[in-house]
C-alpha cells in the first residue's frame, strides 16, 4: 500500500526467579560470546568497559518460541505476524529518536546524536529545528538523545531535551522555540547528574499521561553496577525520576508530593521507579497508561517490565540484585523486585533492547494491543501482548527487520515508527 512521505490517515534454568527471590539463585554462564560492535552500540551491555564499545550475545524469552516469522506469515487479527511493511520517510545522520509534539498534525521531529533536532514535513522535506551541537559529547552512548514537548505546546512552545555535555554529565535543559526553531540562548537547566563512566546514561525524557516529565538515568555505568547505584534511594542513577518542570520558588524544577520518596530522609524525591540498569527507552500505553520499560541488561539477559501505574510508584525492578530473571550481585537484596514481563537472553542474538510503544493504530490490526520492541543487534521487530503481573506468551517476530534500531516513536494520528542509528527513519504501514 502506497503512502505519503509522513501522513498517512490522519538466565535459564538455573535462574532464580525474581517471584521467589529469597532462594538464592546462580548465575548461568555466557554460552558464548558473540563480537557485534564497537563504539555506536546504545545502552550498551557486554564488556561495559565505559568506552561505549561492547562485545554482546544473543536472546529470546525464556517462555515464547523462538521460531522466525516464516517468509508470507499470515496476516492475522492480533497474530504479530506480517501485515505490515517499513516505508522509509527519510535518511539522517545518526538518528536517535522521533515524536510529535502535541496538537501538531503534520510535521515530525527526529533527533540525531551529534546534537541536531530535524523538522521532517509530510512531503518529506527537512528543516534543522534545534542545533546545539557545540554543547554536546557525542559518539558512543552519548549525545543529544531525546525530546519531549511540553503537553501544553500550543501555548507555551516549551521542550526538553537530554544531552550528554562535553564533561560527560547528564543534563536535562528547557527551551523555548520561536516559530520553526529554536534559539539556543533561550536553555534553561532543569537537572545536570555527574555520570562515573561513559555508559548506561540513560536518556529518554517523556511527558506521561499525568503532564509531569519523567527521566531515565542509568546505573552510572562500567559494569556490574559497581557502585551499587541500582537500589540506592539517595542517588538519582538507575532511575526513573518524575518532576514537573515548573520551578519550586529558586530551584528549577518542582518534585510532586505524590513521588514516593518525596519528604522521606535521604532519598532523592525525584525518583518514581527504581533498580534499573539502563532504561534507554520506555513508554506509556496510550489506553491504559500502563508504563513499559525496556531495561538493558549486562552479559545474558534484556528485560521488558510491564506494571500498572499504581505499581510503577516506587517500583522496583530489581538490578543489581537481578538481571532480568536471574540472580547478579549476591551482596544486593531486593525482595520486592517485579518480575519482567519479558526476558531476552543473549544466546540468540540480542545484546542491548530496544523498549517500543503499545501499538493503538486501526490500520495495523495484526499488532492491535501489542507491545513492539526491537534489539539493536538482533534486528527483528518483535512483539507480545502485554499485561501487568505476567509473563509474556506469545512473543513473536514480525517479519520486518531494521538494523541498529535505537527507538520506536509515535506520531499523534498514532502511526508508528522505526529508528535505526544507521540512519533510516520508518513508518510500519500495512501490507
Amino acid at each position: 500500500m502506497s503512502r505519503s512521505p509522513i501522513s498517512r490517515r490522519r538466565r535459564p534454568s538455573t535462574a532464580t526467579a525474581k517471584s521467589s527471590p529469597s532462594s538464592p539463585g546462580s548465575r548461568r554462564l555466557a554460552a558464548s560470546l558473540l563480537l557485534i560492535l564497537a563504539a555506536l552500540l546504545l545502552g550498551a551491555c557486554g564488556d561495559d568497559s565505559g568506552n561505549g564499545s561492547s562485545t554482546a550475545e544473543t536472546g529470546t524469552t525464556a517462555s515464547t518460541s523462538t521460531d522466525e516469522a516464516p517468509a508470507h506469515p499470515p496476516a492475522e487479527v492480533g497474530s504479530g505476524r506480517g501485515g505490515v511493511e517499513l516505508t522509509e520517510i527519510g535518511s539522517f545522520d545518526r538518528p536517535l529518536y522521533l515524536t510529535q509534539p502535541p496538537g501538531e498534525k503534520n510535521d515530525v521531529y527526529v533527533v540525531e546524536q551529534g546534537g541536531t533536532i530535524e523538522r521532517v514535513s509530510p512531503d518529506g522535506e527537512t528543516s534543522t529545528f534545534l542545533d546545539i551541537s557545540d554543547e554536546i559529547s557525542s559518539g558512543g552512548e552519548r549525545g543529544l538523545l531525546s525530546v519531549a514537548f511540553s503537553p501544553d505546546w500550543k501555548r507555551d512552545h516549551k521542550l526538553y531535551v537530554d544531552y550528554t555535555d562535553p564533561e560527560g554529565n547528564t543534563r536535562v535543559v528547557e527551551y523555548q522555540a520561536d516559530g520553526d526553531t529554536v534559539d539556543p540562548g533561550s536553555a534553561r537547566e532543569l537537572l545536570r547528574v555527574d555520570q562515573p563512566y561513559p555508559n548506561h546514561n540513560g536518556g529518554l525524557v517523556l511527558f506521561g499521561p499525568d503532564d509531569l516529565l519523567y527521566i531515565g538515568l542509568g546505573d552510572g555505568g562500567s559494569a556490574g553496577d559497581p557502585d551499587r547505584n541500582g537500589l540506592d534511594e539517595t542517588t538519582l542513577l538507575g532511575k526513573i525520576l518524575r518532576i514537573d518542570p515548573e520551578p519550586d520558588g529558586d530551584f528549577p524544577y518542582t518534585v510532586p508530593k505524590s513521588n514516593p520518596f518525596a519528604g522521606e530522609g535521604d532519598a532523592r524525591g525525584e525518583i518514581y521507579s527504581l533498580g534499573l540498569r539502563n532504561p534507554w527507552r520506555f513508554s506509556f500505553d496510550p489506553e491504559t497508561d500502563d508504563l513499559l520499560i525496556g531495561d538493558v541488561g549486562q552479559d545474558e539477559q534484556e528485560e521488558v517490565d510491564v506494571v500498572t501505574p499504581a505499581q510503577a510508584r516506587g517500583g522496583n525492578f530489581g538490578w543489581s540484585a537481578y538481571e532480568g530473571d536471574a540472580r547478579f550481585n549476591e551482596d544486593q537484596e531486593a525482595p520486592d523486585a517485579i518480575a519482567p514481563a519479558l526476558v531476552a537472553t543473549h544466546e540468540d542474538g540480542n545484546c542491548s533492547i530496544t523498549g517500543g510503544v503499545v501499538v493503538r493504530d486501526p490500520d495495523l490490526p495484526t499488532l492491535a494491543g501489542r507491545y513492539l520492541w526491537g534489539d539493536f543487534c538482533r534486528g527483528e521487530l518483535r512483539s507480545f501482548t502485554p499485561k501487568p503481573g505476567t509473563t509474556a506468551s506469545d512473543d513473536v517476530a514480525l517479519g520486518p527487520k531494521v538494523e541498529g534500531v535505537a527507538s520506536f516513536g509515535t506520531d499523534n494520528a498514532g502511526n508508528v515508527y522505526a529508528v535505526s542509528i544507521n540512519g533510516p527513519v520508518y513508518r510500519l504501514d500495512p501490507k
